[in-house]
């Protein structure tokens, strides 16, 4: 687990900068072939040879399906949208919407009722639920069709990476925006923004990071002069999706373009690596109890926290959803490293199964990345959601020291202290690591 920590303690004690660009041309789907690596297949496994076919066809009606349904509600709008749900949900897909709000939602077994369609069904619920469809005049069959490329986009077979993780993170995003100080304050606009900034906000990601990208040579490490490479692609990529499904094309040229750079500030927030620097903003905020909601400058701040919390609450979910979630992340984290192995690349931190563990990544992560952030995030909304995640977070960080075996060690008198030994390779890291150069 000392590994683990001091790795942790490496990457987030430097801010890194990153060079955004106002204007840009949005990536074109499929137009870039990842060099070097098929990233697609990364993560694959054995499939039965008439399994690729099916899935392709069965995606392809459940298109059709939301096409024919959209036609027709396109000559009824007096109808609730929600009734075009009828023909896709089962019973208990349909129930679990309604408690869409709780923090207890659990997205894979929403995923498994919804055949795989999650994050079109749980986004286009919710854009309906806020009024948002109506509000601003968005065309029904452009909303389904723009969702199901955004889905298809994701890589489903990344172990993490995927359209499960990026459903997750709207419904996080979801219990946020409900939260009193920021359902007091947000626009339609923000909510919009933050809904569709969640949904979009690892769209295309390879199953592999930014360091990979860039000792590959990759193209994307180029283009973007190795600076939330990821991020940025995520950006475009969504910009290419609302272009080209002509989403926001009913609007004024500028709010297109409003909306567009508003989403990139949002999907650039969530790099890790930038983690310092809007913890700091965020807590100098705090400190000086400056914070505007009523400026919309100091709203779209708070969004892009809500989207950094969203992203990364896995480890504050209750243990039957967040052990599930912290075993995808490792394994994906754990392939890239099989295959800087093959390639005889230097093993990417936190990538080594050799060296690490799911529980030493897990407490590591929880100490250095979600503890900090989510003990502000409590500072600045205090409420009951708040505090579950908190204890959500202390129960699951003393689960994953039980099964460290260094956590798990006898102490000198004898008897075993699993909060102690989590803490006290923390303390020893401190003073062992040492920022990256």
């Amino acid at each position: 687990m000392l590994g683990a920590c001091v790795i942790f303690k490496q990457l987030f004690s430097r801010d890194v900068r990153v060079r955004s660009q106002v204007g840009f041309e949005p990536e074109r789907r499929g137009s870039h072939p990842y060099l070097g690596v098929d990233f697609r297949t990364l993560h694959s496994r054995a499939e039965s040879a008439g399994s690729i076919p099916a899935r392709r066809i069965r995606r392809l009606f459940s298109f059709q399906r939301h096409l024919l349904s959209s036609r027709l509600l396109r000559g009824a709008p007096h109808l609730n949208p929600l009734h075009i749900l009828d023909e896709d949900y089962c019973g208990q897909a349909k129930c679990m919407l309604e408690k869409v709000g709780s923090w207890n939602f659990d997205i894979f077994l929403f995923d498994r009722l919804t055949n795989g369609n999650s994050l079109v069904f749980l986004t286009f619920h919710l854009l309906s639920q806020y009024g948002l469809i109506e509000l601003f005049q968005l065309d029904m069959v452009k909303v389904r069709r723009f969702l199901v490329l955004v889905q298809e986009d994701y890589h489903n077979q990344n172990p993490y990476h995927n359209a499960v993780h990026a459903a997750d993170v709207t419904q996080a995003m979801h219990c946020y925006l409900r939260e009193p100080k920021l359902a007091q304050s947000l626009t339609s606009f923000d909510i919009l923004l933050g809904l569709l900034a969640a949904a979009t906000h690892d769209l295309d990601h390879p199953g592999v990071n930014q360091p990979f990208l860039i000792k590959t040579n990759h193209y994307l490490a180029a283009l973007y002069r190795n600076t939330s490479v990821l991020e940025n692609h995520h950006w475009r990529s969504a910009v290419g999706l609302l272009r080209e499904t002509e989403l926001f094309s009913h609007l004024p040229a500028e709010d297109s373009l409003s909306i567009e750079r508003q989403l990139g500030s949002l999907i650039l927030a969530t790099d890790i690596s930038r983690q310092n620097e809007y913890l700091s903003r965020f807590r100098t905020h705090l400190d000086e109890n400056d914070l505007n909601l009523g400026n919309a400058s100091h709203r779209h701040f708070v969004l892009q926290m809500a989207l950094k919390c969203a992203d990364i609450c896995n480890p504050c979910r209750p243990w039957e959803l967040s052990k599930q979630w912290s075993e995808k992340v490792t394994e994906e984290f754990f392939h890239q490293g099989d295959i800087e192995k093959k390639l005889k690349l230097e093993i990417s931190p936190l990538c080594d199964s050799e060296a690490n563990t799911i529980a030493s990544v897990q407490i590591g992560f929880m100490t250095y990345v979600v503890e900090p952030l989510f003990a502000e995030w409590a500072r600045f909304s205090d409420t009951r959601l708040s505090q579950t995640m908190l204890g959500h977070l202390g129960l699951n960080k003393a689960s994953w020291s039980t099964m460290e075996p260094e956590a798990s060690g006898s102490s000198e008198d004898g008897e075993s202290d699993p909060a102690r030994s989590s803490e006290e390779p923390s303390s020893r890291a401190l003073t062992q690591g040492s920022p990256e150069s």
